[in-house]
């Protein structure tokens, strides 16, 4: 028993200073964020007091419980605003760098998507690569610019599935690049596809795609996605 509290106390103090961490390093690159975070947790108190001013002006209780309330709800805003700003900065520090796109694939793409931080296939003389996802929609096919190189990368993976899946929807999105979308905007552009597969058909979807994807070579180290991540040092 005494382990185990001790083990939880070492890991609380963790979790704190990680939400420090992060919201050191968010309000750096995004002092906007800072004055949204402050309001988040700021206007549920606020609240919760004039409505006591308002309601229950003499009612110590009824006091202490909204107040606690109006706390308790802007600490869950301030998280919230500060995920949703802590994941932007992360976006703009990763915008641009080759491999991107598998690793915002990876976190933002979740339930029924399936999806890899490596791509199904690369050029490499130019570094360029393509990503793939299979969910709802059908095949979804991710490119990080519109040069030659990726189209024809492009191409050549659409023919190769629609000659293996000939009935399943290939969608393509740039992610990057002239006239391509920014990484934070990829899962908004990706949910507004529209929905034709099931959850059976994108497991069946899935293995089918593994079994051509098993027959090709491997991606190599030049092109590892796992390592483009925003480390801290690159944020400070």
């Amino acid at each position: 028993m005494a382990n185990t509290s001790s083990a939880q106390n070492e890991k609380q103090p963790g979790r704190f200073r990680q939400v420090i961490d992060v919201f050191k390093m968010t309000a750096k690159y995004d002092k906007p964020g800072v004055a949204l975070m402050i309001a988040a947790f700021i206007v549920p108190v606020v609240l919760a007091i004039v409505l006591c001013l308002i309601f229950y002006a003499n009612n110590v209780i009824m006091w202490i419980m909204f107040v606690l309330l109006g706390v308790l709800f802007g600490v869950l805003l301030f998280m919230f605003a500060l995920n949703w700003r802590a994941e932007r900065v992360a976006y703009s520090q990763l915008e641009g760098q080759k491999g991107a796109t598998g690793a915002v694939l990876t976190s933002s793409l979740r339930g029924q998507w399936k999806t890899s931080d490596m791509p199904v296939a690369f050029n490499p003389r130019t570094q360029d690569v393509l990503f793939r996802a299979v969910g709802k929609p059908g095949v979804v096919l991710f490119t990080e610019s519109a040069n030659a190189h990726s189209k024809k990368l492009l191409a050549d993976e659409r023919r190769k599935i629609q000659r293996l899946l000939p009935t399943v929807p290939v969608h393509h999105l740039q992610v990057g690049g002239e006239g391509g979308i920014k990484l934070g905007q990829l899962k908004g552009a990706v949910g507004k596809l529209p929905n034709k597969l099931t959850k059976a058909e994108i497991l069946a979807v899935d293995s089918r795609l593994a079994s051509l994807q098993g027959n090709q070579m491997p991606i190599p180290k030049g092109i590892d996605p796992n390592k483009v991540r925003p480390s801290r040092s690159q944020m400070r």
